[in-house]
């Protein structure tokens, strides 16, 4: 059986499990701060302590010098928030308020942490004995190598948020994108180390962490990455910050969240690299009071729908030769309401869009509508051509409401991308094909895969046509003989109790 992408989950699952105690009475949003904030404080506390035992051993008396810290992208932690003190105090009554001292604590010593560390623990809602036995689940981690621990709490922190996205439903999708989606987007654009990357609706930033993972892995260092993010919902922007402070990844989500339309936190960005995943179809998204953005260069989007709005403002952020890769519903691919059906053929003319790749459906927590992939680029390889992909059937149920992708499923994605942008890609009926600007202008500018890599070739199984239909309606008629046969046997039991049909 080909190898699944999830984590084999063991430290994330015993945190998950012994922090669901902790649920009690307390709003899922709260919880899933009380989580994630414990999280980072344990990672930052022990990347501090590694470097302060380091300092230490040098001898030059600048342990207690936050810059000895910082220059290494590292947080200085004062003492009344280190884990020594917070695992000494784990079974006390008062482990609530050392966690919440603690917080406040950090934030005063780290200026771009101010408001963003959860500091609910006192809450009479926490029952403190489970607090604290969660409290030591992380005590007694093996946090010597914190490059190592950094990826096991990164990766708690994903799990974690993974969870709150499917216990919350649709207000999951908010903050989360599933892993598979987000690694299908990166394994297909490549980010490269020294680039600019950006997403203009952030959420907890899983799309950073899996570049920064990417360039990792292929030799580069996860800190030669410029990262550019916004998110307009407080509580998220705060996960996304928190999640890029445990992976080490220095991102500038400005000084507060906001609305990418009304409030342009980066407005002179030309990002090398876009990867969103917007609200799907979001209405009342402020249209009447924007009609003139300079972000509107292939036509104004409709009041009612926000998704040709996401795509212009991204292409505007973009630099010579940058890649887009957003997930959209859909209905953007073939909709003609509304001025949107000119808007794509705008774009599509302008031979921005490279490729298309149709999802399976129950890949997100929060929708169960399939979804498309579009990458957008600047400068294509393959000029004038655009790549059509249907993997509707790729991937595998997790369970009875979810799909998963597995690596083998990305990488096939990955490298059909490839093969198109090198020039030596093979169609193949029913999952990959080519079409020019024309071919797309004759299907009335619709990016449905289905119109372009029509259905899949059926394997001969060499039993003649002839033969194959005197089998087949010999089956059919010995089912109806048995579908009367019972139907008779339906009318005599019901007719025996006095009910005639």
């Amino acid at each position: 059986m080909a190898e699944k992408n999830t984590a084999n989950i063991g430290f994330e699952k015993q945190i998950w499990d012994a922090a669901c105690v902790l649920w009690g009475h307390i709003p899922a949003a709260e919880y899933r701060k009380v989580i994630v904030g414990l999280i980072f404080l344990r990672y930052i506390s022990s990347a501090f302590e590694k470097r302060y035992n380091e300092l230490v051993a040098d001898g030059d008396g600048f342990e207690d010098e936050p810059d000895a810290y910082l220059m290494d992208n590292i947080f200085f932690v004062p003492e009344k928030a280190r884990w020594s003190v917070v695992s000494a105090a784990a079974h006390t009554p008062e482990i609530g308020s050392v966690i919440d001292d603690a917080m406040r604590a950090i934030e005063d010593e780290n200026k771009t942490l101010k408001n963003v560390l959860p500091k609910n623990y006192a809450s009479p809602d926490l029952d403190k004995r489970v607090l604290g036995d969660v409290v030591d689940l992380f005590t007694n981690m093996d946090m010597t190598d914190t490059e190592d621990s950094k990826d096991l709490l990164g990766r708690t922190y994903e799990y974690c948020i993974a969870q709150f996205a499917a216990y919350e439903g649709v207000k999951g999708g908010e903050f989360y994108t599933p892993s598979s989606v987000v690694r299908t987007l990166v394994e297909i654009l490549r980010p490269f180390e020294n680039c600019r990357v950006y997403d203009p609706c952030c959420g907890s930033g899983g799309m950073f962490v899996q570049s920064a993972k990417f360039i990792q892995a292929h030799s580069g260092n996860r800190g030669n990455i410029s990262v550019y993010g916004q998110e307009s919902n407080a509580d998220t922007w705060k996960m996304a910050k928190m999640n890029m402070a445990i992976r080490g990844i220095d991102a500038d989500f400005g000084q507060y969240h906001a609305d990418t339309f009304f409030n342009d936190l980066h407005k002179t960005l030309k990002a090398d690299f876009i990867m969103a995943n917007p609200p799907f179809n979001l209405s009342n998204w402020g249209q009447d009071k924007l009609k003139d953005d300079i972000r509107w260069k292939y036509g104004v989007p409709p009041a009612g729908n926000a998704n040709y709005a996401w795509i212009q403002h991204m292409i505007h952020h973009l630099a010579p030769n940058g890649k887009i890769g957003l997930v959209l519903a859909n209905g953007a691919l073939s909709t003609q309401s509304s001025g949107e059906g000119d808007i794509r053929k705008n774009i599509i003319e302008a031979d921005l869009v490279e490729g298309i790749v149709a999802m399976p459906t129950q890949l997100f927590y929060s929708v169960t509508i399939p979804v498309t992939l579009w990458f957008i680029t600047k400068g294509k390889k393959q000029k004038g051509k655009t790549l059509f992909i249907d993997a509707r059937k790729m991937g595998y149920m997790v369970d009875r409401k979810h799909r998963d992708f597995t690596d083998e499923d990305i990488q096939k994605l990955a490298d059909t991308f490839k093969a198109f942008q090198d020039g030596t890609l093979e169609e193949v009926k029913g999952f990959c094909a080519v079409a020019d600007i024309q071919a797309i202008a004759a299907q009335d500018y619709i990016l449905t895969p289905g119109r372009y890599v029509g259905i899949e070739e059926q394997e001969d199984d060499g039993e003649p046509f002839d033969e194959k239909m005197k089998r087949l309606t010999s089956e059919l008629s010995k089912m109806f003989k048995k579908s009367h046969e019972l139907e008779n046997e339906i009318r005599e039991k019901l007719g025996a109790i006095g009910y005639n049909i």
